[in-house]
């Protein structure tokens, strides 16, 4: 028998400690506004995972409209948070990331990312395993790992013809893509049946209009290309457009972006092509490219073209357009 004495279990790195804070940002507006109606409960679940740990309530922000979570996080930041905890859809979670920087840095390395589900797409989770079941979310908000995970950067034309530049911690794409999410966004009662409905009818309805345009793909200096691009993915994660695995060999920290280009794409293709894009076996289709890459840039050969992108689901502007990765930038909890 030993005679060493007996030791506790050394605490996960960065795992949630006795007076740590906590800083819960929601979309009240998300998951069609039920995120609103179970505001009450949703908080309470969150506080009996973290208060235990913490010893304290977690401090709460809700948005009021866009951008609203990149400001709030940032504040949380400022004000001394150990971690911000996303209660929304993937457009919240990018938001919330993107509050993470400040003049092209960490406000505090050390922060932690979690994520409560509660939207219309639900992508991002997917690629980690993160569960809808709030109890079970919560908990892993709670004690789950603190996990190092690649962003990107991309710089692109916004709609009002500036420059602009935002981080993204799924995937970022263009062609049919975006055209899709500025449907998706609008959309409101294909919403009332779920996210991965709203998502396929907009896909149908964007299909329909949408014309593939050539453009150019330049990748870490090595690959030079013109493809006329139906969608092209430039992934962290495995899945965009409510639950589609358009990357199913990403992975979000091995430092390297999966991209998918999907070339002539028709509604065809879509519906009744060589592979099913919610399944991943599209990429078997001779009219897909998939490679990797940490640098990629992306230029329309019509300059009067409109090719718009979608950075993890939000449409913010169009091509030209460069993306950048940056590996194990931000700690998110799994």
């Amino acid at each position: 028998m030993s005679d060493a004495p007996a030791t506790s279990q050394a605490p996960k790195p960065f795992a949630l400690t006795d007076g740590a804070k906590v800083h819960v940002i929601a979309n009240p507006q998300s998951a069609g506004g039920s995120t609103s109606k179970r505001w009450d409960e949703l908080l309470a679940t969150i506080n009996r995972a973290v208060t235990p740990i913490t010893g304290l309530p977690v401090e709460t922000s809700l948005t009021t409209g866009p951008w609203d979570a990149a400001r709030l996080a940032t504040q949380a930041l400022k004000d001394g948070a150990d971690q911000i905890i996303a209660v929304g859809g993937d457009g919240t979670i990018h938001e919330c990331i993107n509050g993470f920087f400040e003049n092209a840095r960490l406000i505090n390395p050390d922060a932690v990312l979690a994520i409560l589900p509660a939207g219309t797409g639900g992508d991002y989770r997917r690629t980690f395993g993160i569960p809808t079941d709030i109890e079970q979310a919560a908990d892993i908000c709670a004690r789950g790992d603190a996990r190092s995970v690649d962003l990107g950067r991309i710089s692109y034309v916004a709609d009002d013809g500036s420059k602009e530049t935002r981080y993204f911690n799924n995937i970022a794409s263009f062609g049919l893509s975006g055209v899709v999410d500025r449907a998706v966004n609008k959309a409101t009662w294909p919403k009332m049946l779920g996210g991965k409905f709203t998502f396929a009818w907009c896909t149908l309805w964007a299909a329909l209009r949408y014309k593939p345009e050539p453009v150019r793909i330049k990748m870490d200096e090595r690959y030079d290309e013109v493809f006329n691009v139906g969608t092209a993915a430039v992934a962290i994660g495995q899945y965009f457009g409510g639950g589609m695995h358009m990357a199913p060999m990403a992975e979000p920290d091995d430092g390297v972006f999966d991209v998918v280009i999907m070339t002539d794409t028709t509604l065809k293709d879509l519906v009744a092509g060589d592979g099913d894009l919610y399944k991943g076996t599209h990429i078997q289709s001779p009219k897909v490219i998939a490679t990797r890459t940490s640098t990629l840039l992306a230029l329309p050969i019509d300059e009067n073209a409109e090719v718009l992108i979608d950075i993890d689901g939000e449409a913010p502007g169009r091509l030209p357009a460069s993306f950048e990765i940056l590996p194990k930038a931000i700690r998110l909890r799994t």
